[in-house]
C-alpha cells in the first residue's frame, strides 16, 4: 500500500533539512552558512541580479537579502556596486569566489553521500520524478 502523501511530503522536508544540516556543517570550516554560499552560488550564477532577483532567487525577503548581503560585505565575500536608478547591486569578491568555489566541491560530496543508496539509474528516475513535481 502507499504511504499517505503527508508522509511523502513530510519525507521530502525530512530529506531537505538533512541536506540543510549537514551543508551547514560541511561549510562551517569555510566560515559560512548554506544561507551564505547559496546567495555567493547565485550571485555567480546571475552577476546583473538587483538585490530583490537575488531575494527571489534565495528564497528570502528583500528585507532579509539586504541584510544578508550587508554581513557578508563586512566579511569582504561581496562588494556593492551602482545599478542603474536606484537599484543596487554586488558583485563577488576574490575571497567570495574562492570560498563560493570550495563550498561547491563540499557540497557535492554531502549530496553525493545522501544519495549513495540509489543507483545510477534511480537517481535518473528521481530527478525525472522530481523535475515533473516542479513544472
Amino acid at each position: 500500500m502507499t504511504r499517505a502523501i503527508s508522509e511523502i511530503g513530510l519525507s521530502v522536508k525530512r530529506l531537505q533539512m538533512r541536506h540543510h544540516r549537514e551543508g551547514n556543517a560541511a561549510l562551517a570550516p569555510l566560515g559560512v552558512s548554506l544561507v551564505q554560499w547559496d546567495a555567493l552560488r547565485h550571485l555567480h550564477a546571475n552577476p546583473e541580479a538587483s538585490l530583490h532577483d537575488l531575494a527571489q532567487l534565495t528564497f528570502q525577503t528583500d528585507q532579509s537579502f539586504g541584510t544578508l548581503a550587508t554581513r557578508m560585505i563586512d566579511r569582504g565575500l561581496i562588494e556593492r556596486m551602482p545599478g542603474p536608478g536606484r537599484a543596487v547591486r554586488h558583485r563577488l569578491t576574490e575571497k567570495g569566489d574562492a570560498i563560493r568555489e570550495q563550498g561547491q566541491r563540499l557540497l557535492v560530496e554531502v549530496l553525493r553521500r545522501s544519495f549513495a543508496p540509489l543507483s545510477e539509474e534511480e537517481l535518473a528516475v528521481f530527478d525525472g520524478l522530481l523535475q515533473r513535481l516542479l513544472v
